[in-house]
């Protein structure tokens, strides 16, 4: 009879502390990390990991599988990457609270902000509740190949108790705003892990109106806080506005921080009409926040964002055109025959994209920063690679070769458009932020953009550009990278019962053979509900993840297990257990 589940044998145990690595064996038993060192005893399943590291697995505090938790059991790109665990319901904006009579305002926004196209929420999405504590009743029945969390989203609260005036963004009565105080509460109490907001300029319907959330008052947005400080638990998330100058944006952070109580983190990055020196202020910032006793921290992405354009991607640089708009339902094959003909080509050369979306139009506005994104994905082109650049070399517009690309590889070609945190003399923002005591590594966007970003693969990114590949320069070294990207974000999310391999904690590891890690381009498959679009992305070197103690993938192979479930609640850590000596 097996002593144990799971006896990982041998391997380089990186356990999430930022110590140092060591060779020991890793015993799993009912869900939970037994042994940590020379375990004599013999697991009913026995993994060789001699040569490889074992890990904690990596916790993802920003995500949106607020709709996809619903339809289907697994949360692809991000448990393509050893994420175990995810939070949802980022940038205010999700699928509850709602009454049955604004299900078509949620899908409209979520469409507008998070590129979830209105078809695959009209055919994926059951509607079974109405309040969020129903939502999280709801989602608790689903399983997963990991475990997700959950958080009250600003809009639809907004939205809920206002109705027609919060859409309209009219301002809040006293009375408004106890409400969204008193669901605050009501959610934390629930299970909720915290409540987001945004400002940001970019998150709008499609037809251009502003999400509920962005142009409210601070009075509003403390409102949430508040909520938070009712119930003493809980995380505000944050999309902040960088349209206003880093003080501005910092007082409204500090603001929140003091009124809840509560931690708080924000969307972190170089925006790219910012100062040099931004990201740097508002470091100054964060330190001045610790010593005054509020917990404030930055959530950064340890590569370049920005958006893939191709002509089977929600946008390219003719996606707005007029002719472009004759053609955009079309099949691919169709359609790249269409834009070959020479007419066609030179009609659509000739316009200019229009759209009252204005951050599609930003995306689409710098032909001069566009580049083949390729295979592996070059997240950090220099210049010189721009397609700009190649037009100069053979002597044709920009426009022109930008045309030419897209049809490249049969329409298939992806493009890519860098949008923050890139590299270079302005933007070394990167480097600086990862691992700092007041950031903390997320942001993979998983289950939203479905065709524009595909974020979710940065725990890849991270191990491979930072840590494999490392150079003078550009170097992290591998405990501090699994730390970031285990136990800083789970006790971020205030799960402190994973993140570690220790004794005693949550049994969510993952076995990677570092020699063979490597990142492969993004590209798009069709199998959301009805038959809708997103980007995948995969990895070759996760040879083993396992969650809750189960092993739910094998080489990048879904094993169809899925023993993950909803996390109500922040978790501490568990009792204190004895460790054995590491071998």
């Amino acid at each position: 009879m097996a002593d144990y589940d799971i006896v990982i044998r041998g391997g380089t145990v990186v356990d999430g502390t930022g110590s140092e690595p060591f060779v020991a064996d890793v015993a799993v038993k009912d869900g939970r990390i037994a042994e940590v060192g020379k375990v004599t005893g013999k697991g009913a399943e026995e993994i060789d990991a001699d040569g490889r590291i074992v890990t904690p697995g990596f916790v993802d505090v920003h995500t949106h599988y607020d709709g996809q938790i619903t339809w289907e059991h697994r949360l692809a790109p991000s448990s393509d990457h050893g994420v175990t665990t995810v939070v949802m319901g980022n940038c205010g904006v999700g699928f509850a609270p709602i009454r049955k009579t604004d299900h078509q305002i949620a899908v409209k926004l979520m469409e507008g902000v998070e590129d979830i196209p209105e078809v695959v929420m009209t055919a994926g999405v059951p509607w079974n509740w109405e309040t969020f504590p129903e939502y999280l009743d709801a989602i608790e029945q689903r399983e997963s190949d990991i475990d997700f969390c959950a958080q009250l989203p600003h809009s639809p609260v907004r939205v809920w108790v206002m109705g027609e005036r919060g859409v309209n963004l009219e301002p809040p009565t006293e009375h408004d705003l106890a409400e969204m105080r008193r669901i605050t509460k009501e959610a934390i109490e629930a299970g909720a892990l915290g409540v987001s907001t945004s400002r940001s300029f970019a998150h709008k319907f499609k037809d251009g109106r502003p999400a509920p959330s962005v142009q409210t008052e601070d009075q509003e947005v403390l409102a949430l806080a508040a909520g938070l400080k009712d119930a003493d638990a809980g995380v505000f998330q944050m999309v902040p506005s960088y349209d206003v100058s880093p003080r501005e944006r910092f007082d409204l952070l500090r603001a929140i921080a003091k009124e809840s109580g509560r931690p708080v983190s924000f969307t972190f990055m170089q925006a790219p009409h910012e100062p040099s020196s931004a990201w740097q202020d508002t470091l100054r910032e964060l330190s001045k926040a610790k010593e005054d006793g509020l917990e404030i921290r930055g959530q950064v992405i340890p590569r370049p964002t920005g958006a893939m354009l191709g002509l089977e991607l929600s946008l390219h640089p003719f996606a707005l055109n007029p002719s472009f708009r004759e053609i955009e339902n079309l099949p691919l094959e169709q359609k790249v025959a269409r834009m070959k003909d020479p007419a066609f080509r030179e009609k659509m050369l000739a316009e200019e994209p229009q759209d009252p979306f204005d951050f599609f139009l930003y995306v689409l506005s710098d032909l001069d920063q566009m580049y083949v994104l390729g295979d592996p994905p070059n997240y950090n082109p220099s210049q010189s690679e721009s397609i700009c650049e190649l037009a100069k070399a053979k002597g044709v517009s920009t426009k022109e070769m930008l045309y030419d690309v897209l049809l490249q590889r049969d329409g298939h070609e992806v493009l890519y458009r860098p949008l923050g945190n890139a590299e270079g003399e302005k933007f070394e923002s990167s480097r600086f932020l990862l691992g700092h005591d007041h950031t903390v590594v997320a942001l993979g966007d998983g289950g939203a953009h479905y065709s524009m970003i595909c974020d979710a693969a940065y725990t890849t990114y991270l191990l491979t550009y930072w840590v494999k590949n490392q150079t003078p320069d550009k170097a992290v070294a591998l405990p501090a990278a699994i730390k970031m990207l285990s136990r800083d974000p789970a006790e971020l999310a205030g799960l402190r019962d994973r993140g570690l391999i220790k004794p005693g904690y949550k049994a969510d590891l993952n076995v990677i053979d570092m020699d063979r890690l490597h990142l492969y381009a993004p590209h798009a498959t069709y199998d959301l509900p009805a038959g809708g679009r997103r980007l995948s992305q995969k990895a070759d070197g996760y040879e083993a993840t396992i969650v809750s103690g189960v092993v739910t993938y094998r080489e990048g192979v879904s094993t169809g297990a899925l023993p993950g479930r909803l996390q109500r609640f922040a978790r501490p850590d568990p009792a204190p257990a004895k460790e054995l000596e590491a071998a």
